[in-house]
This record gives structure tokens, sequence and C-alpha cells, in this order.
């Protein structure tokens, strides 16, 4: 193709999950090499990579966490001219913010768990928060990412703990939801297969989610058509509410009684071969390859329409 863009691929950053975000952008970097031109830069800053260029990048970012999901590169992005591919900076900085989500995919009648925000100055007694939600309890900063700083605490004791350990920041508590996780692949805001997600430990936070052989996942689901259908048509309805472009992934649990609950958006889920979103992807018969194609397809669109309009 004449004057072919090149795919610059975004890792590392200067968030918790830097080396995370590492092996994210390799792996996408080695699989978009397969249909473009492919360029990595390692962010080391919160600021664009030096050689980035709007006439000849598209970017496909792999950054994860504070800077790189919350809007903070994708305000640069735009403010520079250049095409990247998934949500822009409000719909990012939207979900990101766990609370703002909450309200946006509830007032769509997606289900999420009681919960309540709070700053760390004026943090409620575990009493009362323990009356409010109940002795288990979820307690999450408001704003971070890949279950970074999550805490389930299971008595009241353990939450006067938890909380005396808050400082600073806003955080969420939420009633701890007891039964099956789940996962949801979006491209261009449809859902792909449902996956479960079953931690060895009961909980999936950062230890599980990033340590070999301590989850188990099953791809697709073992559940009832039925039910995958109601999780898939959640997850493109939170996808709309939040205003979420290009692709996503969205986390669910589903209680004892068959009730499901929003977890999270993520809108620059981790992008191993073995990651959840290729997971999905792959229930849906789309391999490592094709799905980093797909995913960077519409930005390549919007790359080219902008071109022809200079």
């Amino acid at each position: 193709m004449k004057n072919q863009p090149i795919i610059a691929v975004l890792a590392g950053g200067t968030s918790p999950e830097r080396e995370v975000s590492l092996g994210s952008g390799k792996a996408a970097a080695l699989a978009m090499a397969y249909s473009h031109p492919t360029q990595f830069f390692t962010v080391d800053a919160d600021a664009l990579p030096p050689g980035l260029d709007p006439a000849r990048h598209v970017v496909f970012s792999t950054l994860h966490g504070v800077f790189g999901e919350d809007g903070g590169m994708q305000r640069l992005l735009e403010a520079a001219g250049i095409a990247y591919a998934g949500c822009d900076a409000v719909g990012s900085e939207l979900t990101f913010d766990k609370w703002r989500t909450r309200q946006a995919v509830s007032a769509m009648g997606v289900g999420v768990a009681p919960g309540r925000c709070f700053q760390a100055a004026t943090k409620p007694s575990a009493a009362a928060l323990s009356d409010e939600l109940g002795e288990q309890v979820v307690l999450k900063p408001n704003r971070q990412g890949s279950s970074v700083g999550l805490q389930i605490v299971t008595s009241r004791v353990g939450l006067g703990i938890a909380l005396g350990g808050i400082r600073q920041g806003e955080w969420v508590a939420e009633r701890r939801i007891i039964g099956r996780e789940f996962t949801v692949g979006l491209l261009r805001g449809r859902a792909m297969g449902v996956v479960e997600v079953v931690p060895k430990s009961g909980v999936f936070d950062y230890t599980s989610k990033y340590t070999k052989g301590l989850t188990e996942y099953f791809a697709p689901a073992q559940i009832a058509e039925d039910l995958a259908a109601t999780m898939r048509s959640a997850a493109e309805t939170a996808f709309a509410a939040c205003g979420c472009r290009d692709y996503a992934r969205i986390d669910f649990m589903l209680s004892a009684e068959g009730e499901l609950y929003l977890l999270e958006i993520n809108t620059l889920p981790g992008m191993k071969e073995t990651s959840l979103l290729p997971m999905s992807a792959r229930c849906v018969g789309l391999d490592f390859i094709a799905l980093c194609r797909e995913l960077v397809s519409p930005a390549l669109e919007r790359f080219s329409l902008a071109a022809a309009r200079k």
C-alpha cells in the first residue's frame, strides 16, 4: 500500500504495571508485524515518546494503569494529531474511574454491587461500612488498574485493619459478591466469547492474575447459552454506556443467586497471547495475529480519513 502507516506500539510507562505492559507490547508488536510495518516504543515518562510522527504513525498502546489507561496518553496523542487505537480520552478517563463507571452502567440497567466511594481523609468507620455493606467487603483504589491495591476483607475486625491502612486517595468499597467470575472481550462494540476465570485462591487479585499456575481459565465458559448471551448483552450495554471505542474487556461476577454484577471495564487490557482478551477472541475464531490486525483496523481507518481531508 502506498504511504502505508507504521503501527507504533507503545509499552512500559510509569505505573506499577510497567513490566506487564512491556510484556503486552512485545507480544503485540510481534503479532502486528505480520500485517503492518511496526515500530516498538518504550515509554519512560508521562509524555509522548520521541519520534512519533502524525503523518507516519498509528499508535497501538499497551500502556496499563495510570497515565496509560486514564486518558493522559490519549489526550497527548489527540493534541498531537496522532491516530490511535482504543478508547478516546473521554471514554478512557471515565472507565478508569471505577465509581463513575458504576454510575454510567447502572443507569443503563447493568448490575453493580452495593457500594460507596470515599476519600481517605473522611473514610467511614468499620462499623458504619459493615452495617451498610456487610462484613465481606471489597476495597480498591478508585483510579488504579489491574487489581492494584485490591483488598478483600471478611470480617469487621479485618475491615478496621484495612481501613486503618488507607492513608490517601479516593477509594471504593463494595459488598463482596460470592460466585463465579467471567470476562467478555469486545471488538468494535460487539461481544466476543465469554471466558470463566477461576483463581485457585478464590480471589483474582494481582498475584493470581500474573503468577503462572494460580488461575484456571475456561474459554469458552462452560455455561448455558442463554446465560452467555445475557453476559454478552450486558458487556455491549456497558461498553456503549461509557462511550468506549474500538475494543475493551469487561469483567463480571455471577452470584450464587444468578445475579450478574459488573466488576470493571478494561480499555487497554493485557495483550500477551495468553491474556484474557485474546482468549475471548479465540472463542469466535480469531487467533492472536488476526485479533491484533482487527484491533488496530479502526485507527487505520481514522488515519486514512484524516489524510484524505488534508
